[in-house]
Parts: C-alpha cells; sequence; structure tokens
C-alpha cells in the first residue's frame, strides 16, 4: 500500500510540473521580419517576436533584433547584429515575478542553393549573450545551426519547414531544438505571411507552438 501511496504522488508530482512549465499548453509566437536593402551590397535586418505561453496570452517573451548585413553575392550573405530580449521564465503567474533581460551581439552567415523546385538556406550563427536575471547576471555564449527548405507551389503559395540545433559553448552543450513546418502566402512582391506550427525541444521538456510570421522586404535603393 506504501509503494502504491508513492507511485501515485509521484504521478500526480509529475503531471502538476508539467502543467506548471507549460509543457501541454499550445502556445503562440507572433514575429514580424524586415530586410530593407539600402545598397547593392548593404541591407539593414529588423524583427521582432512577442511569444506567448498560451495563444490568447500569458507572456512569455519579446524578441527585438536588428543588423547589418553584407550581400557577398545573391547566395552569400554575412550579418552582425544585436539584439534585445525580455523573458518571462515561468509558465505560473506570481506576484512580483521578475522577468529576465537579455543584451544579445550576434554573427551570422547564410549559404543558399537551389536543387530543382527546392530552394535550401543554410544558417549559421554565433551568439554572445549578457543576460540579467535581477540578482544575478551572466554571460553565455553559443552557435546555432539551421537548415530551412522551400518549395514554392504555386506564384502565390508556398511551404516552408526548418530544423535549427542550439549548441552551448559552456556547460551542457545541448541547447534547444526547433523544428517548423508552416504554409505560407506571397502578398505582394517583397511581403509574405507564415502560419506554421513549431516544436520547440529542450532537455526533457517540449513545447508545442503555433507561429504567424509576417515578412516585409522593401528595396529602399534610390531609382536612377
Amino acid at each position: 500500500m506504501k509503494r502504491l501511496i508513492l507511485a501515485i504522488t509521484l504521478l500526480f508530482s509529475g503531471f502538476t510540473m508539467a502543467q506548471e512549465t507549460g509543457e501541454d499548453t499550445w502556445g503562440a509566437w507572433y514575429m514580424y521580419f524586415g530586410m530593407n536593402r539600402v545598397s547593392d551590397k548593404l541591407s539593414v535586418h529588423s524583427e521582432a517576436q512577442f511569444r506567448y505561453y498560451e495563444t490568447q496570452g500569458n507572456f512569455n517573451q519579446m524578441l527585438l533584433r536588428t543588423g547589418l548585413n553584407y550581400h557577398i553575392n545573391s547566395d552569400a550573405i554575412a550579418t552582425l547584429g544585436y539584439a534585445y530580449i525580455l523573458t518571462d521564465n515561468t509558465f505560473e503567474e506570481f506576484g512580483g515575478d521578475r522577468d529576465s533581460r537579455e543584451n544579445r551581439i550576434f554573427q551570422q552567415f547564410i549559404l543558399k542553393n537551389k536543387v530543382g523546385e527546392f530552394l535550401f538556406e543554410h544558417r549559421y550563427r554565433m551568439e554572445q549573450r549578457f543576460i540579467n536575471f535581477g540578482d544575478f547576471t551572466d554571460t553565455q555564449h553559443r552557435a546555432r545551426y539551421r537548415l530551412q527548405v522551400t518549395l514554392p507551389l504555386t506564384d502565390t503559395f508556398f511551404v516552408n519547414a526548418y530544423d535549427e540545433v542550439f549548441i552551448n559553448l559552456q556547460d551542457d552543450a545541448f541547447g534547444q531544438n526547433r523544428l517548423y513546418f508552416a504554409f505560407g502566402v506571397h502578398i505582394t512582391e517583397n511581403s509574405s505571411l507564415q502560419l506554421g506550427y513549431l516544436k520547440n525541444h529542450f532537455s526533457g521538456i517540449d513545447f508545442d507552438r503555433l507561429q504567424v510570421a509576417l515578412f516585409f522586404n522593401p528595396d529602399l535603393r534610390k531609382k536612377k
């Protein structure tokens, strides 16, 4: 009887912890991405993401990112950038809960190629993260690699998928893995919308996220 009670207690505790982390709850990411070409070799990256533990609310994270892109050629882009991230690390709402703040510098290199109708993009990124948790600060470094594949269905519609792995350069090497699939539509020549699903995997925990992403890439070069 004691063993049965212990087993039930452990099972209930595990279930409660899963609920408190939000693992069993669908969340949502609402995102904007922009790339403004300012010269033949340079463009400006702009980005805003608002992430929620639940689809209708419960704030998780705000991410604002910008960067300067150098276009080596049509298939290779190097970027130096900065990001500011505000994070609520808990699913449950607590009075007086303090969000962490992060200032991040990143370096990025993108390579593109085409195989048949499939468009491939390889993104390599290094990040230096300066995090303020309120009671203490920490500096962390990590590397990221993302393989993205886009398949045009028509001139208007397309599908997009990627897998991205995060590698910590301190402590445990594995950080997280993101697997994504989306359906997209070209709104205009320089804008598109994607509706997708993300499986965000950490060590011992997974999150399911709906994603809505708007892409707007106007060319700001002066017309000759």
